[in-house]
């Protein structure tokens, strides 16, 4: 009886232990890959960061295909960001964690592509290496999801 209670004792412990190491592994902060989901191929490295309790997502650098202008602005972007560098651009805003998940919801995200802005959640998946982004209008439904890769 003993030895079960300490078995039991010991299994709880490793997964206390274990449990913050988990929630800090699926944290979306950190550089992510981002794909492109026609082409399948990489478009850009988005920093993502935490400031005064929200996300936030900024451009570091793109893939660029030869030929292409390695500092495009965004031509198609509205008010402060129209004709802005695109690299630096903080295309991620003001999401905010649901505290009941791993999931950050409430904020918007920019596609530089179109210009156009969509409300946004993100979730870590596969153990933190890769983030569901979900840009969508109206309802969570009606949008596209794209999975960034985590950079080591």
């Amino acid at each position: 009886m003993r030895a079960r209670l300490l078995q039991l004792g010991l299994a709880g412990l490793c997964v206390a232990l274990a449990g913050p190491a988990r929630a800090e592994d699926l944290s979306p902060l950190g550089r992510w890959k981002t794909i492109d989901d026609v082409t399948g191929k990489p478009k850009s490295v988005v920093l993502l960061y935490e400031e005064g309790g929200k996300l936030f997502g900024k451009i570091e650098s793109l893939f660029v295909e030869p030929g292409a202008d390695p500092h495009p602005k965004c031509g198609k972007c509205d008010g402060d960001r129209k004709d802005q560098p695109i690299i630096g651009m903080v295309i991620l805003w003001n999401l905010t964690r649901d505290e009941s998940s791993n999931a950050w919801n409430g904020g918007h995200i920019l596609d530089p592509k179109n210009g156009k802005t969509y409300n946004c959640y993100v979730e870590p998946v596969d153990a933190g290496k890769r983030l569901k982004v979900r840009g969508f209008l109206g309802f969570a439904l009606l949008g596209r999801t794209q999975h960034w890769l985590k950079m080591e």
